[in-house]
């Protein structure tokens, strides 16, 4: 039990007459009998809260949420008391979330319920777990408040944001993928498989037109082509220290989990079967799979994948890869390249080269950038420019090297790696160097 801010207002009130009770003691005896009056109304009031039935609340939120997206709570609170009952609520929300709406107040009528809401937006994936809800519930004449705890827990876990999967099903058609910025490269038909005979388009090259179908129906009929299927893409995570860092609110990890997914749904569009390996952190493989359910499984995979502290081992992950995978595949290596990094990278790049086509996807601070957009005003500043450029002309030499050695690469900034990445598998898919 809380004694309420009316309580302390009486209180105030009595002590304020006692004082003018000092001065004319013949009301003295008032100043007592209000006293009494007052301890026996708070008791009354006191006995009539604990007296109070129990106050039911059901939390209703969905048992999914996505990374860094507003979703709604509702709490059902239901009382079966003879009269109205005001009341604040807390409700117990996870520790790794923005909250709008809450704590709040309401009044419920005798017998009676109430519905609120407010929303959360989730800031680390995992699951996230909600407590019992507490209630303050206002005494009759709101002299007191008692504190309840009513509901249950319940836990929801929290996935990376595929809001990008959803948007990229909305530009599916190839007039339309270049609103994304994904862009189409002129088919090779010699390279593609056949897909269909279709009536002749302007533009259509010499080579695609079908002289047997075209004096069979008489008219001109081309031959369309269509990118090859049932190959593997396997995506390879380094869930090192490197992938802690963060650009805005959300890490290079998460940015990375994100381009993976959309890159998984537009593979298996493509017909082609995805797989996922992490290291560097709890290790997990999903082997390579094709269908609807991928996108699913990928997800139940990876929603409470965390980057650690610890140092990436590029060839243990390499060999391991190695064992696994005997189709040759798209692998795509997602890390946070630095320039000493290529003493470890380079002989596990080596080693998946000789089966596989891999590609490199680093992830740029976008801090660097930054700094070079600063004016220089000062010594400080010219020395941070410098160190700057010093270290993007390494990073540079560091890439130049993984491109001697056949593999291909992306090096954007973690916002732009998803858009990124599918262009690049689009080119690898029209060039035909799977």
């Amino acid at each position: 039990m809380i004694p309420a801010q009316r309580l302390f207002h009486l209180l105030w009130l009595w002590l304020a007459a006692g004082v003018v009770a000092a001065f004319w003691p013949t009301l003295v005896m008032v100043w007592t009998g209000l006293g009494a009056l007052m301890l026996l109304v708070a008791a009354v009031d006191l006995l009539a809260t604990l007296r109070q039935p129990e106050i039911s609340v059901l939390r209703q939120v969905s048992g999914t949420l996505a990374l860094g997206v507003w979703g709604e709570v509702r709490l059902h609170i239901q009382h079966a008391a003879k009269s109205p009952i005001a009341l604040e609520i807390f409700d117990h929300f996870p520790a790794h979330v923005e909250v709008r709406g809450m704590p709040a107040q309401t009044q419920i009528p005798a017998s009676g319920w109430a519905e609120i809401s407010y929303e959360i937006k989730p800031t680390e994936r995992g699951e996230q777990c909600f407590a019992a809800t507490r209630l303050l519930v206002a005494s009759p004449l709101r002299l007191w408040r008692r504190s309840r705890r009513a509901g249950a827990g319940e836990c929801v876990k929290v996935y990376p944001n595929f809001a990008a999967m959803t948007s990229y099903a909305l530009f599916a058609t190839d007039n339309r993928l270049s609103m994304m910025g994904i862009r189409l490269r002129q088919r090779r038909g010699e390279e593609l498989e056949f897909h269909q005979l279709r009536e002749y388009r302007t533009g259509d090259m010499l080579r695609q037109i079908d002289w047997k179908a075209t004096s069979r129906l008489k008219k001109l009929t081309s031959r369309e082509y269509q990118d090859e299927r049932d190959q593997q893409v396997v995506f390879l995570i380094d869930c090192g220290r490197r992938m802690l860092a963060k650009d805005g609110e959300l890490s290079h990890f998460d940015h990375a989990l994100n381009a993976v997914l959309l890159l998984s749904y537009v593979a298996l569009r493509q017909g082609d079967t995805v797989g996922l390996m992490a290291f560097g952190g709890r290790p997990c493989y999903l082997p390579p799979r094709k269908g609807a359910g991928v996108i699913n499984s990928l997800l139940d995979t990876v929603y409470d994948l965390q980057a650690g502290t610890s140092s990436p081992d590029f060839l243990n992950a390499a060999t391991q890869l190695m064992t696994r995978l005997n189709k040759r595949s798209l692998v795509v290596l997602v890390t946070n390249l630095r320039d000493e990094d290529n003493d470890e990278l380079l002989p596990a790049l080596h080693l998946m080269r000789q089966r596989h086509l891999v590609l490199l996807a680093s992830l740029q601070e976008r801090i660097i950038n930054d700094v070079l957009s600063e004016p220089v005003r000062d010594f400080s500043a010219a020395l941070r420019h410098s160190a700057t450029h010093l270290y993007l002309g390494e990073r540079r030499k560091a890439h130049e090297a993984i491109k001697a050695y056949g593999v291909l690469g992306v090096d954007v900034e973690p916002e732009k790696l998803p858009v990124a990445l599918v262009n690049r598998y689009l080119d690898i898919k029209r060039s035909g160097r799977l």
